[in-house]
């Protein structure tokens, strides 16, 4: 990204958070998320003084999202792929998602327990995060958390999504190539397919191809390359492979980082890869401008008010969800003619 000069002046407490950040120092680039995680709106306008300020230094790492089931293997792909990188003497941040209990709300956040030896490197930065119940896959923060990370010298971020659902696909609007991890021996390869992730997919691993698994894994290779040539391709210049990998053993991690590079080069090639970055921007943008939206409406004292009493209602079927929602919006808007 083009450097400028930056408009935004920071206090003291700030201006030195984001010094520690440029310096790549791991401590205040922990503070720093957790600053840009935190809900309290004084919190929050800091947080977003931050952000605009070290923007301009970020946007120069490549950034890839990994998806797949609960059970693919995905953390330890993850570490495989991360100790792979650093070998070449690539900075690794990995950013891991973690489900949160809808009952609870708590979530595990065990990654850097199952990434033991890539927590170990001081390349790598690992980082994770509850996803609060936000649906794609990823937290509310995090692009902010993959921009401070790009700030802070990381050449790769990893985004190791929750797993869980078609809404994943979120995931594929904020990095530059989405890979999809499948098992080798899932049954009905094709029958098993989720429409809406393969669509969006850059690369298709099939992993844990090792073992009793590597005859399973070339033939379930063989059913989704032809399954994906069913598909119409997001980039008409690009067709999404499907390749096989260990995670355990480490064999076709290269080939993996292969296909990104691939797809990078393709995309600056055709002049797309700057066109990426600013659908991001926008797309950004966008979720920024919807939960903001969000969260003042639910903190409307009238709106709050009147809420659990609408809630009551469209449960006892007295009133429908359209109704109640445009009485909220009228409250809101101090307009009677919606009630």
């Amino acid at each position: 990204m083009e450097q400028t000069a930056n408009p935004i002046s920071l206090d003291t407490a700030t201006q030195r958070l984001a010094e520690g950040v440029l310096a790549g120092r791991r401590r205040a680039l922990s503070k720093a998320i957790t600053l840009v995680e935190n809900t309290r709106e004084d919190r929050r306008r800091q947080a977003n003084q931050l952000v605009s300020y070290l923007l301009p230094r970020s946007g120069t790492a490549t950034r890839i999202g990994i998806s797949g089931t609960p059970g693919v293997g995905k953390s330890t792909f993850i570490e495989a792929f991360g100790l792979f990188l650093i070998e070449r003497g690539l900075r690794v941040a990995v950013l891991a998602v973690d489900p949160s209990s809808k009952i609870s709300g708590g979530s595990i956040l065990g990654d850097k327990v199952r990434m033991e030896q890539l927590a170990r490197r001081n390349e790598a930065f690992i980082r994770p995060s509850p996803s609060a119940g936000t649906l794609g896959g990823v937290t509310r923060r995090t692009r902010e958390t993959m921009m401070l990370c790009e700030a802070a010298g990381f050449d790769v971020i990893l985004i190791e999504t929750v797993g869980v659902g078609q809404s994943e696909t979120a995931v594929a609007d904020m990095v530059d190539f989405f890979t999809v991890l499948l098992l080798p021996n899932a049954g009905d390869e094709i029958q098993g397919i989720k429409k809406g992730i393969i669509e969006v997919a850059d690369l298709l691993v099939i992993n844990k191809a090792d073992g009793e698994f590597r005859d399973a894994a070339k033939r379930a290779r063989r059913h989704y390359a032809n399954a994906v040539n069913l598909f119409r391709p997001k980039n008409p210049h690009w067709k999404t492979p499907v390749v096989c990998a260990s995670g355990l053993g480490g064999e076709g991690i290269d080939t993996v980082w292969e296909s990104a590079g691939k797809h990078r080069a393709l995309l600056e090639e055709h002049g797309l890869f700057e066109k990426l970055r600013r659908q991001q921007r926008q797309r950004w943008f966008q979720q920024a401008l919807e939960d903001s939206l969000l969260e003042r409406f639910q903190a409307h004292p009238e709106v709050a008010r009147k809420l659990p009493e609408l809630r009551n209602a469209i449960g006892q079927g007295q009133m429908s969800p359209h109704h109640a929602a445009a009485n909220l919006i009228g409250l809101f808007m101090g307009d009677p003619q919606q009630n």
